[in-house]
This record gives C-alpha cells, sequence and structure tokens, in this order.
C-alpha cells in the first residue's frame, strides 16, 4: 500500500485502485468535498505526475479520455483547485509523494494499461439521487428525470412556465460552463427539440443561469456529471458514425431533423411567448425581446 495523508486530502494505492479522500480543512473547496471519495481503477489511469513548486508540490493523476464522466461533463472547464484528481503536496512530503506516483507508473507499466481512449465510463460518477440549489433555481436529477424548480430571481418567462421536467431519453447532451465570479456561467439540457436553440441562459427554460455564490454554482457540475454517466458513451456516438461511413462512403455531417420538424419547433415556442403575452406574464418589451431571440436562434 503506497499512501500519502495531507491537509489536501489522502492518496492510497493498493496496486488496483487509487483511493482519493478529500481533506477537510476550510483550504479544500467545497466541490471537492461534497463529490466525496472517489476510487479510480487502475485501467482508468494514463499517467501520474509531481509538479513541484517553491512551497509545495502538486500530485496530478491523469485519467484517460472518455474514462470519467465528470471531465466530460466539465469539458476540462473545471477550476483547478476543484478537480479530485489533483492533491497539494507539503514541501516536507514530496518525497513520499514521489514513491506514491512512483508505485502507479510501476503499476501502469506491469498490467501494460491502454494510452487511447476508453469505450465507456470506468468510473460510476456521482450516486442519484442528486439536488443542488444555485442562483437560478434548483435543479435535480433521480437517474431517470431532470427536474428544474426556478428561484424568485428567475427571469419572468422562466417562472412562468413552472418547473421544467426532462426525461433522461430526451437529451441529447449536457452543456457546462462554470461561473468564473467575472463571467456568469450556465447548466444546459440539450433536448431533441432544443438542439438547435440559440437563447441565451437566462432566457433558456432548459438551462441555469450561473451567476452567484462560485462555490455553490460549482455544484451543479455534479449534476451534469450524474447524468452524463448515463448517457450514451462518447464512443458510441463516434462507432455509430464510422459504420454509416462505412456503408454509404465518405463519412458525412451528422444528420439533421427535417426543416418541417425545425418550423414546427419554431412555431411552438412563439405559440408558448404569444400565451405568456395573452395573460400578461410577458410585458410588451419582454415579448419583443424575447422573440426577436427566439427568431435568431432558429
Amino acid at each position: 500500500m503506497a499512501e500519502i495523508i495531507q491537509r489536501d486530502g489522502t492518496w492510497a494505492f493498493d496496486g488496483s485502485t487509487v483511493r482519493i479522500t478529500p481533506g477537510l480543512h476550510r483550504s479544500v473547496p467545497l466541490f471537492r468535498q461534497t463529490y466525496g471519495e472517489v476510487s479510480v481503477p487502475l485501467e482508468a489511469v494514463s499517467g501520474v505526475v509531481l509538479e513541484p513548486e517553491r512551497k509545495r508540490g502538486r500530485l496530478r493523476l491523469r485519467l484517460r479520455e472518455g474514462a470519467d464522466p465528470l471531465l466530460q461533463a466539465t469539458g476540462g472547464r473545471l477550476p483547478d483547485a476543484a478537480n479530485p484528481y489533483r492533491l497539494a503536496v507539503e514541501v516536507d512530503r514530496t518525497g513520499v509523494a514521489e514513491y506514491v506516483a512512483e508505485e502507479i507508473r510501476r503499476a501502469l507499466l506491469l498490467d501494460q494499461v491502454p494510452k487511447e481512449p476508453a469505450k465507456a465510463y470506468l468510473l460510476p460518477g456521482p450516486p442519484v439521487p442528486v439536488s443542488v440549489r444555485s442562483s437560478d433555481g434548483t435543479v435535480s436529477f433521480d437517474g431517470t428525470r431532470v427536474r428544474i424548480d426556478w428561484a424568485d430571481t428567475s427571469e419572468r418567462v422562466k417562472r412562468a412556465t413552472g418547473p421544467r421536467i426532462i426525461d433522461l431519453g430526451d437529451l441529447v447532451r449536457v452543456e457546462w460552463l462554470p461561473n468564473s465570479g467575472h463571467d456568469d456561467g450556465f447548466l444546459r439540457f440539450v433536448t431533441r427539440e432544443t438542439v438547435f436553440s440559440k437563447l441565451p441562459p437566462e432566457k433558456d427554460p432548459y438551462a441555469l443561469d450561473l451567476w452567484g455564490s462560485v462555490r455553490r454554482d460549482l455544484l451543479t457540475a455534479l449534476v451534469a456529471t450524474a447524468v452524463t454517466a448515463r448517457l450514451p458513451h462518447p464512443s458510441t456516438r463516434a462507432a455509430a458514425g464510422n459504420q454509416e461511413a462505412g456503408a454509404h462512403g465518405p463519412r458525412r455531417a451528422p444528420a439533421v431533423p427535417p426543416a418541417a420538424d425545425h418550423h414546427d419547433v419554431l412555431l411552438r415556442r412563439l405559440r408558448e411567448l404569444g400565451e405568456l403575452h395573452r395573460d400578461g406574464v410577458l410585458t410588451d418589451e419582454e415579448f419583443a425581446r424575447t422573440k426577436a431571440v427566439v427568431l435568431r436562434g432558429f
């Protein structure tokens, strides 16, 4: 057993699994503490490095592309401090950190773990049900459905539509961008019906606009990850595209819904806005502005 215990957390490697436990110190980001302990199978690891600094070092575990739904959902946009695969190492413990890293490297070599992208998720992601309250509302996922309950501070056009419930089978993908404190972030659920929509997050009833507490809004990545873990793996979509290319010659651009379907979606959106306007939920100015955004998006 190779193990290093730091204020930032603990890494323990038993030859087949790297068990990562976040520290309880107040310096440890809320996201890592909430995400909890992570057990990384050796087959999901592509490498490990110790990055030396003047006052402390950083032990960093690198995972194979496509192995982890968290990295897939966040797309490399997770702030470094919130990354569960990074451990801050005190300068007097760098020798221990290097020993742990060397043990992992030796096991990777002995087991001949491949470097190429994984064809399935090798980590499970957060358990469900999971629920997070953000600046724009509360988003929940029970394993089969996503539910968004809007906050009092959400745009009127969102609150007027009531809670948004999305079946997992209707989802195409999840898009996530963190709130940096300088620029707003968002969590968007892209469905077959909204795949062409270009509504801004603050107007999109399928998106949470993240503009409040950075540390609290970052927790929406938990929901993004839990949903991503239950959607088809990216390699599945790539394989389907390659099969189509083999059967029909050179690979073509992905098929898009027929123009008639696209037109129906636009009409349905405009009808909904018209009803909200007639009921007095949207003012003339809000109706005109939102309608213009919808038309530009389509």
